[in-house]
């Protein structure tokens, strides 16, 4: 039996806009064919009517072509949810780990992220020193910026 983790998915409302902020911050790189992808089979596997969406996926920093990406769609019909709160349940946040936090957070903040909390540290025992910060992408997708010594 094969079972592989194959991506994690945003929904965004500007897709280019988006995918441009995980390249840029996060050096994740483009992984072709480009989506456009709409029809009965599309409406069929998500439960959406009319579903259409077009979009990329990523290859995350540390992992080749071969590795889990993250896709980023756009849907033609966009329904508005909650900006969720780190406490929300569900899916929590994507987390990248960075050599130094304040470096990654201020070009974030530079190309559209906002801070949540702020830079904070502690000791785990057994695994070591972290120092971390939770803050939102463009689209108010919570990300954590992590660094351990």
């Amino acid at each position: 039996m094969k079972i592989r983790y194959a991506h994690t998915n945003i929904i965004a409302r500007n897709w280019e806009k988006l995918a441009n902020f995980y390249i840029k911050v996060f050096d994740c790189k483009l992984k072709p064919p480009g989506r456009n992808q709409s029809g009965f089979w599309l409406e069929k596997g998500t439960g959406v009517k009319n579903a259409a969406l077009k979009g990329m996926h990523l290859i995350l920093p540390g992992n080749d072509a071969e590795g889990p990406t993250l896709e980023i769609y756009q849907y033609e019909e966009i329904i508005d949810t909650p900006k969720p709160r780190p406490n929300s349940k569900g899916i929590g946040h994507l987390a990248f780990e960075v050599d130094n936090v304040y470096d990654i957070l201020e070009k974030a903040l530079e190309y559209g992220a906002k801070k949540i909390g702020e830079i904070s540290e502690d000791t785990v025992e057994g695994v070591g020193k972290i120092q971390f910060i939770y803050i939102y992408d463009p689209e108010d997708n919570i990300i954590e910026l992590q660094s351990w010594d």
